[in-house]
């Protein structure tokens, strides 16, 4: 199974939460609207079919996904070239 990159993994278990969070005390979130786009995302992310268990598995491969890599302080170079594509065999 693919799996998210970690940074696209991350910003949509932390906009979930924060927006459960915001969420009254006792209240589901918001299903029709952003919140509910985030669970099925979260779900199809993860291969699970509640968002329970998405938060769950998503925060378990965070916790094993390696460290972001820092980014460089000087922009990358660009040639405005293209990169040739193979052809096909």
């Amino acid at each position: 199974m693919l799996r998210p990159h970690p940074v696209v993994l991350r910003r949509l278990v932390d906009e979930y939460e924060a927006l459960s969070a915001a969420a009254r005390p006792g209240e589901p979130a918001d299903l029709s609207g952003r919140a509910g786009d985030l669970e099925y995302t979260l779900c199809v992310s993860t291969g699970t079919r509640n968002v329970e268990r998405a938060l769950e598995v998503a925060h378990q491969w965070l916790a094993t996904a390696p460290a972001p890599a820092r980014e460089s302080s000087a922009p990358p170079s660009v040639t405005g070239q293209r990169t040739p594509t193979p052809e096909p065999a």
